[in-house]
This record gives C-alpha cells, sequence and structure tokens, in this order.
C-alpha cells in the first residue's frame, strides 16, 4: 500500500515537472504558427497595395489621356468658333442693298456675289458713249455724274483665268471717282467668280 503511494506521487511529480515544458512547447508551436500566418497576411496585403497602385497609375494615365483629348477637342472648337466669329464679323462689316450704289472692292464683290449683277451705278461702256462719253477726255464724271463703267465683255484671251464650257466673263472699273478710268477692275463671269485686279489684268485674286 504504501509503496504504491510512493510510485503515485513520483509519477505526479514528474506530470508536474514536464507540464511547463509542454505548455512552453505548444506556447512556441503557437507563436511561430501566428508568426508566420502574420508573414502571410503581410505579403497580401503588400501584393493589395502593388495592385491597388498599378490600377491607379492605370486610372491617372486614361484620366491624363481623357484631358489630354479633351482639351486638343476644346482648342479645335474654339479656333471653329473663331474662324466662324471672323467670317459673321466680316459679312456684317460689309453690307449691300440691290438699290445701293457702290464702288469699292470689297463692296462691288459681294454684290455681284449676292445679287448676280452689277449695281444700278454702273454703265457700259456703249451706253455711256451714246450718251456722249469721251475715254480720251476723261469725262465720264462730267457727263454722268456717279456712274462708273462696266458690264462690258473681258475676252480672256491669255487664258488668265479659268476656263469651262459656257463660261464668259465680264469687267468693271473699282473706285473710280472722277476722271480717266483707273487700273483697278473686277472681272467676273456668269458662273459665279469674282476676280479682282489692281494692276489691269496683269494679276488677279479670287474673292468669290
Amino acid at each position: 500500500m504504501t509503496k504504491k503511494k510512493k510510485d503515485g506521487g513520483s509519477l505526479l511529480k514528474k506530470l508536474l515537472w514536464w507540464l511547463p515544458i509542454i505548455i512552453l512547447g505548444l506556447m512556441f508551436a503557437l507563436g511561430a504558427c501566428t508568426r508566420q500566418e502574420a508573414k502571410k497576411e503581410s505579403a497580401k496585403t503588400e501584393s493589395a497595395k502593388i495592385e491597388s497602385s498599378k490600377t491607379e497609375s492605370v486610372k491617372d494615365g486614361k484620366n491624363q489621356s481623357k484631358y489630354s483629348t479633351s482639351e486638343e477637342e476644346t482648342t479645335t472648337i474654339t479656333e471653329s468658333e473663331e474662324e466662324t466669329l471672323q467670317e459673321s464679323a466680316t459679312e456684317k462689316e460689309v453690307q449691300v442693298e440691290e438699290n445701293g450704289n457702290y464702288t469699292s472692292k470689297e463692296e462691288v464683290a459681294l454684290y455681284i456675289h449676292t445679287y448676280g449683277k452689277l449695281p444700278v451705278n454702273y454703265i457700259t461702256k456703249k451706253e455711256a458713249q451714246d450718251m456722249g462719253w469721251d475715254p480720251s477726255k476723261g469725262n465720264l464724271s462730267d457727263i454722268l455724274p456717279g456712274m462708273s463703267i462696266g458690264g462690258s465683255a473681258f475676252g480672256n484671251y491669255e487664258g488668265a483665268l479659268p476656263r469651262a464650257n459656257g463660261r464668259r466673263y465680264f469687267e468693271c472699273d473699282i473706285d473710280y471717282d472722277g476722271g480717266y478710268r483707273g487700273a483697278k477692275r473686277l472681272v467676273y463671269s456668269n458662273d459665279g467668280l469674282v476676280f479682282y485686279t489692281e494692276d489691269h489684268y496683269n494679276t488677279f485674286e479670287q474673292i468669290y
């Protein structure tokens, strides 16, 4: 009986002696597992950050591209609006009425372009001569005050202006203010072309 008690006490002492060691071993193993899990979580977090950074970079690139495209479109629209405004301003600056008298390059060209004929203050060479005009005397303003020569045919014999079947050209004086005729002319066709020459047919500027 006594021997059994001694054996039991000895076994209990051994268990008590090993128990702290076992507990420490379990704690160490648990700590190792926890650290391993923490490393895995850290790696996942870092990977997620990298992916997020890549996504943001791609978004930024797309946004920058959209911004650049939008900026180019805005610039194009602005330039187009400016051109439209300039054209509109030009049309507003030069206005003609069908019964008005005009002698300037811009006004007569617009008049021909708009109404397909010369202003009422123009008369052909034949009509003016029939009424007493003598080109050698330069007396048009004396015979017919306020009138200008225009409406006679222009041959285009040198081919300086574009030719087409059925196309005919006519000419009229520009900026005439009395005396002898000057070198400025408008040459216009029966199908809508209008040219300006300031050196008596040597060079031409197309207006319409």
